[in-house]
């Protein structure tokens, strides 16, 4: 049996504005209403359809995310929560720690695009007996194009089963280098996934990263496990060197095969890969949401709300979202971190934050702020509750305009319907709560000295949160 494992770290600064370090692009719905991680988590699952079931690595900080994409696929399974980000080799040396030995386990990034599932599941099949014979394997995509935003691996000779040596990695090429590479044949784009039994890569990480193995082997000495979730020590895991297993094991190893891939793949890099992800019109515009273009030309539009038209455009990606809007040429594409850099450096909320904020329970959306004063709309998922929680600087008024709400405000406990509403006084304690079967919505006015969200004290949380927020 393989063990599907699924890599979610990742900041997604190449996506902005859509994709922030608070909400990485494997979270954001991109293909339709389902995440890139979600459709991984169900890529994984042809794997075994009688028993789905993955091993997540993740930040502490997505946990909830994870969790959610998860059940949406109908995944079993553990989630190893880094403390902090430490790069693939720690990632996947982690999984490979609290695995079978001998057990096949496949690694695969959590925010690539293959839309075609069987034929996943047949490469995957493919790079099996290689594995299983003490190879690592990776996967290779048959190049359509010179890209310059892959690397690329060069084919040596037959190994087991359709599986061949690799002859050595290839770093992302210029365009030059990118043309000749297809001419020359025999190379393929790296896709970043990986098969091997778990000692396999035990004994590699142990030959060529010792360090890195050692590190997570304490982290992992005396772990604190919670249901689902899995934490390693946080102060040995912080101690680990920060790698990608690409540097760590994968050029350094003797050992390492390749198995191609002739279907369509996107590692989903840019807001150029992105748009090939929608259908475009004669004129080569792409459209998602409510946009318009009008005498353009090779104009992508992603439009989260708001009508957004693109008129006498050329080789144009503009993405808006409701707190920040980019406009670039499609050539600058691969640039766009920088511009999350620059925002950083100016300590703009914009380059890490989104105005609406996801939450274990729900989310809420902050949509208009003044000087003692802030306006939020909130959701909260059926069954869903808030912390039981106070604050020392805020009052707060509730409407409900969607659902219901059960309400605790200090001994009282009320229900609260569409257009009724409730006051939160300074310093009472409180909870929200949606006992019915369909989304609980509500505006929240809050108003006094100091609105951050540090002015939570939790009293009491079920997703094991508490203290100061």
């Amino acid at each position: 049996m393989i063990t599907p494992v699924i890599l979610c770290g990742g900041s997604g600064t190449r996506l902005w504005p859509l994709s922030r370090k608070a909400l990485p692009k494997q979270f954001v719905p991109l293909v339709g209403d389902k995440s890139l991680l979600q459709l991984t988590l169900e890529r994984a699952a042809a794997l075994n359809p009688a028993q789905p079931q993955a091993v997540c690595v993740a930040s502490e900080d997505h946990r909830f995310f994870v969790q959610e994409a998860m059940d949406r696929a109908g995944v079993a399974g553990a989630m190893v929560l880094e403390p902090v980000a430490r790069n693939t080799a720690a990632a996947m040396a982690l999984a490979a720690l609290r695995a079978d030995p001998t057990g096949l386990l496949l690694f695969c990034p959590a925010d690539h695009h293959i839309p075609d599932t069987q034929a996943f599941a047949a490469m995957v099949r493919e790079g099996q007996p290689a594995a299983e014979a003490g190879a690592i394997v990776t996967f290779g995509v048959t190049p359509s194009f010179p890209s310059t935003a892959y690397g690329y691996i060069a084919q040596g000779a037959a190994d087991v089963g359709v599986a061949r040596r690799v002859a050595r990695f290839i770093e992302k090429p210029d365009a030059d280098k990118a043309a000749a590479l297809l001419l020359q044949g025999d190379v393929l784009w790296n896709a970043g996934i990986f098969l091997c039994r778990a000692d396999t890569l035990l004994k590699a990480l142990a030959q060529h990263a010792p360090d890195i193995l050692q590190s997570c082997q304490t982290a992992l000495a005396a772990p604190k496990v919670d249901g689902r979730f899995v934490r390693p020590d946080a102060q040995a895991f912080a101690a680990c060197r920060s790698q990608s297993i690409d540097y760590a094991v994968m050029e350094p190893h003797d050992h390492v095969v390749v198995v191609p891939f002739h279907g369509a793949w996107s590692d989903v890099g840019s807001w150029n890969a992105v748009a090939t992800l929608t259908p475009a019109d004669d004129a080569g515009n792409r459209v998602q949401g409510p946009g318009l273009t009008l005498q353009a030309r090779n104009t992508y539009i992603h439009a989260d709300q708001r009508p957004v038209v693109a008129l006498g455009t050329q080789d144009l990606l503009i993405i808006d979202t409701p707190d920040a809007l980019l406009v670039a040429t499609a050539d600058k594409a691969e640039q766009v971190k920088d511009v999350v850099a620059a925002l950083e450096a100016k300590g703009l909320p914009q380059a890490t934050q989104h105005r609406r904020v996801a939450r274990p329970w729900g989310w809420y959306d902050s949509i208009d702020k003044g000087e003692r004063f802030q306006v939020k709309r909130i959701g909260v998922k059926p069954g869903a509750a808030l912390s039981l929680q106070k604050h020392h600087h805020r009052a707060e008024h509730w409407i409900v305009v969607k659902g219901t709400g059960r309400i605790t405000r200090g001994s009282e406990v009320f229900l609260l319907t569409e257009n009724q509403s409730t006051y939160i006084p300074i310093g009472e304690v409180h909870r929200l709560e949606n006992p019915g079967m369909v989304e609980l919505e509500m505006i929240e006015v809050q108003s006094g000295s100091y609105l951050g969200e540090d002015d939570i004290v939790r009293l009491e949380d079920v997703y094991g949160r508490s203290g100061q927020a």
